[in-house]
């Protein structure tokens, strides 16, 4: 049986089927789930989708972070269940506490979509475990508020746990310490801006990023013990 990866979808989210495809295609199962269930479904790992959650009024994520499913999220994920967000799925994340930090307004307030490329820093989350350090991966992005803050003992934190899990080669958006991504520090939840499925088949002009969400699959499919607070060994 494959893997049953749970697609979040909130009133705005405009790329679950494009993370959908992705998966389907290297193999993985889907589920969409509304944002008003308050169930996951038993699925094995869930992406958080990029778009515009409820139009982002007040602030990106603002308001999606209190749907009844973040609740099923924020469970899944303090038992160790692979949870990833993807753009406004990062946005998300931050805001419903279960990354650090934040994202704001680009540099030079500019809508930036193009492709990026962005450096592996950890190959052991959920998202990077078949990924190497060091490997520079072309990935689009797609974004207004995507540029990462946080306090500076925060950034101490995060870098001391080894939790920057990728970083721009040449920062697009005025992200501190160039971070494209971060993790937990059970590192089974991963947040990202830039959109792998967006390069997961060489027809859209990179496949880099299926070895991230192969790497998702794989986390899956390991069966890792858990380790001591609920998070996996990965």
């Amino acid at each position: 049986m494959s893997s049953r990866v749970g697609v979040v979808v909130f009133p705005g989210t405009n790329c679950e089927r494009d993370v959908a495809w992705a998966i389907e295609t290297i193999g993985g199962s889907t589920e969409m789930l509304w944002h008003a269930d308050a169930s996951l479904r038993g699925v094995d790992a869930v992406v958080l989708a990029g778009g515009f959650a409820h139009g982002d009024y007040l602030r990106t994520g603002a308001i999606a972070r209190f749907s009844p499913v973040m609740d099923a999220v924020a469970s899944f994920a303090a038992e160790g269940g692979p949870v990833v967000g993807i753009c406004n799925g990062f946005q998300i994340l931050t805001e419903a506490g279960l990354l650090p930090g934040a994202l704001q307004k680009n540099a030079g307030l500019k809508f930036r979509c193009q492709t990026v490329e962005m450096r592996v820093e950890s190959s052991t989350t959920v998202l990077t475990r078949l990924a190497e350090v060091g490997q520079i991966l072309r990935i689009p992005i797609n974004h207004f508020e995507g540029n990462f803050v946080c306090d500076p003992d925060t950034l101490r934190r995060i870098r001391e746990a080894d939790q920057v899990v990728f970083r721009y080669v040449e920062n697009p958006n005025g992200s501190l310490d160039d971070i494209a991504g971060i993790c937990n520090e059970g590192r089974n939840v991963v947040g990202l801006m830039p959109h792998p499925e967006r390069a997961s088949e060489s027809v859209l002009g990179s496949a880099d990023g299926a070895v991230l969400l192969r790497s998702l699959l794989s986390a899956v499919s390991s069966g890792a013990p858990r380790a001591p607070g609920g998070a996996k060994s990965w």
